[in-house]
């Protein structure tokens, strides 16, 4: 680990200021992914901003109808809130199953959001990483890439993100509330996280000296039709192969609404809203899933490890829905 300056901020205000004044600076929070990254030289800071002591840990009822999270409540606190596992039990269920409990009662909501790619060679100092040194070549396109994109990668970069916060998120439709030298701004989850294309190295949209203050969950939370499937290698502690975020609107049998977001897939959570609408008007039925399923994966292509997620992906969309659909198989 290299040599860094610190300092605690007091407010937001004094963190943005802090951070935009310091070359090379971040914010740290609960520090599960940061402090590993500086300790294998991948991420090389020179100053850390301690946001720790912000007024950010605390969830709240926003005028809409929805829950306002704080940036710095910890995952553990969210999936076991009240409201959330009652409102919003998908995104709940998507928290309990990323990284272990020690991990979750440290890690904080924001720092969960943006947490770096799990690829190994992203990893591995010794290899060449666009978005660990941009320029340098994607070592997993001819690589192992088993646990690599399907969808929306480039030639620069076939990563996936990691974090199940996320996808449970991008189903809800969840806004990030953003604090910069700017001033406030809302964006929405869709919008946070960034494809690959020809910047790798830019994990997401936010503003240079942008913090995250809130994620505000809209009023529909799909509380009683949902799923979060996920597919990994062991049972805990384990990135996704392929994971759904499934939630649907039922009434007399015909869905009003549907929402799904796949992990494990892409740079990024995967929607695709026009096959989502799909789903509008029709029963809930295998027959009516399974051209979502295929619609969702369309123009997907594997590499020489994992061409089994494109497959993997269509059956466990179906599999999600009619779970989400309380359908038995």
């Amino acid at each position: 680990m290299r040599p860094f300056t610190y300092t605690r901020a007091k407010d937001v205000a004094a963190a943005v200021t802090d951070i935009r004044a310091n070359s090379e600076a971040r914010f740290i929070a609960g520090g599960t992914n940061l402090l590993d990254l500086m300790k294998i030289d991948v991420m090389k800071p020179r100053h850390l901003v301690d946001i720790t002591r912000l007024a950010l840990d605390t969830i709240e009822e926003t005028d809409e109808g929805g829950l306002r999270l704080g940036a710095l409540v910890t995952n553990a606190d969210t999936a076991y809130h009240e409201q959330v596992e009652k409102r919003y039990p998908l995104l709940s269920h998507a928290i309990l199953a990323g990284a272990t409990a020690q991990l979750r009662n440290k890690a904080t909501d924001a720092g969960n959001l943006l947490q770096r790619t799990r690829c190994y060679y992203f990893y591995d100092t010794d290899t060449a990483c666009n978005k660990r040194e941009p320029g340098t070549g994607c070592s997993a396109i001819s690589g192992y890439n088993r646990n690599h994109a399907i969808l929306g990668h480039s030639e620069h970069c076939i990563a996936t993100h990691p974090s199940d916060m996320a996808v449970g998120l991008a189903a809800l439709d969840a806004r990030i509330l953003v604090t910069g030298p700017q001033g406030e701004r809302m964006l929405p989850i869709s919008d946070l996280h960034r494809l690959p294309g020809n910047t790798p190295e830019k994990d997401t949209n936010l503003g240079e000296n942008e913090i995250i203050t809130a994620i505000e969950l809209p009023p529909q939370g799909f509380a009683q039709h949902f799923t979060y499937l996920k597919n990994r290698d062991r049972a805990s502690y384990a990135f996704a192969l392929v994971s759904v975020a499934a939630g649907l609107e039922i009434e007399g049998g015909v869905i009003r609404e549907a929402r799904i977001a796949l992990g494990g897939v892409a740079h990024k959570p995967w929607r695709r809203p026009e096959a989502e609408a799909m789903l509008r008007g029709k029963k809930a039925s295998r027959e009516n899933f399974q051209p979502v399923a295929d619609a969702y994966v369309q123009g997907a292509k594997g590499f020489e490890h994992n061409t089994f997620k494109i497959e993997l992906a269509r059956r466990s969309i179906v599999r999600a829905l009619m779970t989400a659909a309380k359908i038995e198989e």
